[in-house]
């Protein structure tokens, strides 16, 4: 029993955190706060509809503060919380293994894909 509650809680954190979009959204925020058109412009591809739903769910998961200014107009910043900067250094570490390796990935998606024929 114990085993699937670790796998379930494991399971529960990786969906949040494994994600393309948050990947990137943790990796732009490791350099300080942004503003929302700050983060969207500094990601490519992203709509704004993503955008406001994984900053949303990187908030409920303490990733992430959002801070509004009484300002006119109102301006609001996220920055990454003390566990959001603890999950940098993972975010970090696979994004700098991915850019090592990826020429030994693709070379082996050819392989593989050669393999394969019609």
């Amino acid at each position: 029993m114990h085993l699937t509650n670790d796998c379930r809680a494991v399971s529960d954190v990786l969906q949040r955190v494994g994600d393309k979009w948050t990947v990137l959204v943790v990796s732009k925020l490791g350099g300080g706060p942004l503003r929302f058109n700050e983060l969207r412009n500094t990601i490519g591809g992203i709509s704004q509809k993503m955008l406001t739903t994984t900053l949303r769910g990187l908030e409920r998961d303490g990733f992430v503060t959002r801070t509004v200014f009484p300002t006119i107009p109102p301006r609001v910043d996220y920055e990454l919380t003390d566990l959001g900067r603890e999950l940098l250094v993972p975010v970090q570490a696979l994004g700098d293994w991915a850019l090592k390796n990826i020429d030994r990935v693709d070379a082996a998606r050819a392989r593989f894909d050669a393999g394969r024929g019609p």
